[in-house]
């Protein structure tokens, strides 16, 4: 048996808050029965009371493993500086705000003295007005320029729903400005009659770096007149750029500084973030320039009341007779009923779009019962939904007219939805960061707030619950990021030299790699020499060469087999296990059925239905050595660098019973396998080694994926890589190496590097991880040593001292 470990890159490409624990008794306010919803209850409510009322009942209170409790935060005012507008301080007032955070105001004086800035302070803490105060004041001065544009701005946000909330923002503050700020979003989903105007009129524009990289840089002749007057250039979320994606950007903000210097500009980099180690290091490495960091959080902050909660064990029984606990799903619906039942607004982050959409169905029905006016105030919001539905759900939960919402990581970033009481994260969503972000979206209007992590059942989960300490004292993870990354740099010198031929003046910009790499893209035939400059020689768009999310192929629409109306569409990455023939879809609390399933036409075809069940698939990952570059011994065993191909397919699905998740059938499927050649590093071990470790057979598989897993984690130490960006399989016996073996590769076409680096530094980092392994004092294995949050084997099975004692056996045959 394989054990696979696929990273995020694989599906798509196959086709500092540190608080210390104090647990407290929680009061049990208002009890009513835990299998049905009472009347509805009046919210404004604290934190406490009403987690209190979350656990009454005769099981529901044993269900909290632990509760953190952050007590509130008085603020520190400070008065903007003296060059900010009046006409803009005037505007910030009209909305109730009298005087700015010291770190507001501090961020708007460097933005003024014209030096970059990243303002890492807590969620609600006013990033957004630290930057828009100064921007606004710019637009203000630039639109009282005789001739020209005036002043321009550029904000990029990682998604298309927090361009869309903060462009509603800055309308909203701007209003009394008049004509002065004239703010739109530029993305995918705005109307081509709408672009040209956002061209030629608008000073504040709103986008992705998607569109920067596809459509703004390619086309910046007809952006001239914006990018010449273009001041302030805004980084919302910049904690979200890491791995090979945030590499992608850094080298897409590269070129927008260069093409803004041809057109006689140099913008100030203005970037926000909440969950950001290392800031200032972060932000130099994403924009290549030097950035003042601003950590010291000024704003008041209302009372956190963190709870861990673990869903019960069930009658069932699964694989072995193994007891089976309730799924994070279910709990989760019945915790998001109980909510809003209680009047407390509540957003539900699950980690998959189908779980989304099954927990607002679950709570919409279990609301009906009570009342079905309520029933009708939960709605799931998804990547996937067509534009108008994502903006009306955004109104309606930024109005209050939803009481919940079951949400994808989509809604996870930024986006202003104050008066929220409560967060509930179904799973722990893979790291601290992310943890810390959906808690954060309640409370955001300075009152107390609860958020609860419910456990799945999963191991690493588990530990979690158990273990807080491992969650609440240590800091969120270091943005890893290397615009050097050859593979990353190669096609974004192809699209600059598209753009305008390069230089050697050019070349400094891009760091020192570009210069080993030009020579390879003249010989590849991508570029030519042409007296002082390199050109781009194809007829096709340059900007195509690389996708910077590495999504590839395009996405499948879900179409309604009776009516032909388009519900939404899913990333071609997912389309197999996700919209597979015999799939359940679900989209805006109505079931469907998926009927088909065309991957030529790019096609689902779904009617609707009511199946008392879900569907998840099941997939194989295998990997085969096409190419072994290099091959060292290390004592009888081999480490070795190559080429290798990654073949994922899904092979079938599981009917599971809603709510209780209980087993009802699988049914096979005939879908194509998925490749991916990429680069991979792997090692092996022969007979006498496992004996000199004494790893007996029983063992063998679950050393070696524990040596896998914790191997994948320290690889960001030694590659500037990202976990997600990487994965990794191991097996007892290959039937290419015919030893056991284990295999880490980058998770993009062709190879990211990371591999390579790997292999290079490999005594080093499987020194690494054996320490790190030895070290932990966990018994059995935790997340700080051979868990792992995206195994795609649910971290089964793993053996601890298996793996250090192999690895010290590996190790003993190293090359000095």
């Amino acid at each position: 048996m394989a054990f696979n470990h696929l990273p995020a890159g694989v599906h798509d490409a196959l086709a500092p808050l540190s608080v210390t624990p104090v647990t407290h008794s929680v009061p049990m306010a208002i009890n009513h029965r835990s299998d049905r919803p009472s009347a509805p209850a009046a919210s404004g409510s604290s934190p406490g009371t009403v987690l209190g009322r979350l656990a009454s009942g005769p099981s529901r209170a044993s269900r909290i493993t632990h509760t953190e409790h952050l007590p509130p935060r008085a603020g520190r005012h400070a008065v903007w500086p003296d060059r900010i507008r009046s006409e803009v301080v005037a505007a910030v007032q009209a909305a109730g705000i009298d005087h700015p955070w010291e770190h507001q105001a501090l961020a708007a004086e460097h933005a003024l003295d014209g030096e970059s800035v990243v303002v890492a302070t807590g969620t609600a803490s006013g990033k957004s007005l630290a930057y828009l105060v100064p921007v606004l004041s710019t637009l203000l001065d630039g639109s009282e320029a005789p001739n020209g544009r005036g002043a321009t701005a550029l904000y990029l946000a990682p998604t298309k729903a927090l361009a869309a909330d903060q462009c509603r923002s800055v309308k909203e503050l701007s209003q009394p400005l008049d004509t002065a700020v004239r703010a739109a979003v530029y993305d995918g989903d705005t109307p081509y009659e709408e672009r040209e105007w956002v061209r030629q009129y608008a000073n504040y524009v709103l986008t992705n770096p998607d569109m920067l990289h596809r459509g703004i840089l390619p086309g910046h002749a007809r952006w001239s007149s914006f990018l010449k007057s273009l001041k302030y250039v805004v980084i919302d979320e910049c904690h979200t750029y890491r791995g090979v994606f945030g590499s992608h950007v850094a080298q897409v903000l590269r070129r927008l500084r260069r093409l803004c210097a041809r057109y006689g500009a140099s913008p100030v980099f203005l970037l926000a973030s909440a969950t950001a180690a290392e800031p200032a290091v972060a932000a130099r490495r994403l924009t290549g320039l030097p950035v003042v960091e601003i950590a010291d959080d000024a704003s008041p902050r209302g009372e956190l009341v963190f709870a861990l909660w673990e869903p019960p064990l069930t009658e069932l029984h699964g694989e072995k007779g193994a007891p089976v606990r309730r799924t994070a799903t279910a709990e989760t619906a019945d915790l998001l009923t109980d909510l809003a039942v209680q009047g407390v607004r509540s957003v539900a982050f699950v980690r998959s779009r189908r779980g989304a959409e099954l927990i607002a169905l679950i709570a919409q029905e279990r609301l009906a019962e009570v009342d079905r006016s309520l029933a009708r105030r939960v709605a799931a919001y998804r990547g996937g939904y067509l534009p108008e539905e994502r903006r009306a759900l955004e109104r309606a939960l930024h109005s209050g007219e939803l009481l919940g919402l079951a949400a994808t990581t989509a809604l996870e970033l930024g986006v202003d939805v104050s008066g929220l009481d409560a967060v509930l994260i179904a799973g722990y969503p893979g790291t601290r960061a992310s943890v810390w972000q959906q808690a954060g979206r309640a409370g955001r209007s300075g009152q107390g707030a609860l958020a609860v992590l419910v456990a799945r059942d999963d191991p690493l989960d588990t530990f979690l619950v158990h273990h807080p300490e491992a969650l609440f004292d240590q800091p969120v993870e270091s943005t890893v990021l290397d615009p050097d990354n050859p593979y990353v740099l190669a096609p974004h010198l192809c699209a600059a030299a598209a753009e305008i031929p390069l230089t050697d003046d050019d070349l400094d910009l891009f760091g020192p790699a570009s210069r080993e790499l030009l020579p390879q893209l003249e010989a590849a035939k991508l570029l030519r020499r042409r007296t002082k400059a390199w050109h781009w020689t194809r007829r096709e768009r340059a900007a195509d060469l690389t996708d910077i999310r590495g999504e590839g192929g395009r996405p499948v629409q879900i179409v309604e087999e009776g009516t032909g109306r388009l519900l939404g569409t899913v990333d071609a990455s997912a389309a197999h296990s996700t919209v597979h023939e015999g799939a359940v879809h679900l989209h805006q609390g109505r079931t469907y059925l998926v009927r088909s399933l065309d991957l030529e036409d790019s096609v689902a075809l779904v009617e609707q239905a009511e199946p008392p069940y879900s569907t998840v698939a099941r997939d194989t990952t295998a990997v085969s050595v096409l190419e072994t570059d290099i091959e060292i011994p290390w004592g009888d065993g081999r480490l070795c660098y190559g080429s290798v191909e990654v073949t994922n397919q899904v092979v079938s699905f599981l009917r599971r019973r809603l709510i209780t998740g209980e087993v009802l059938g699988e049914t096979k499927l005939d879908l194509p396998p998925r490749t991916l050649r990429t680069r991979a590093v792997w090692w092996t071990v022969t007979e006498d080694q496992l004996d000199e470790a004494r790893i007996t057979p029983e063992i063998l598989g679950g050393a070696l994926h524990a040596a896998e897993h914790a191997s994948i984690g320290l690889l960001p130490l030694f590659a500037t890589c990202d976990r997600w960006d990487i994965g990794g399989v191991s097996i007892p016996l290959h039937p290419d190496t015919l030893l056991p073996t284990v295999f880490v590769y980058d998770g993009h076409p062709g190879g990211a590097g990371f591999a390579e680096r790997a292999f290079h530094t490999a005594r080093t980092w499987l020194t690494a991880t054996r320490e790190a392994i030895a070290a932990c004092e966990c018994e059995a294995g935790c997340p700080s040593c051979i868990q792992s949050p995206k195994c795609g084997n649910g971290n089964d099975p793993l053996h601890k001292r298996g793996a250090v004692r192999l690895l010290t056996v590996l190790l003993k045959g190293a090359p000095d």
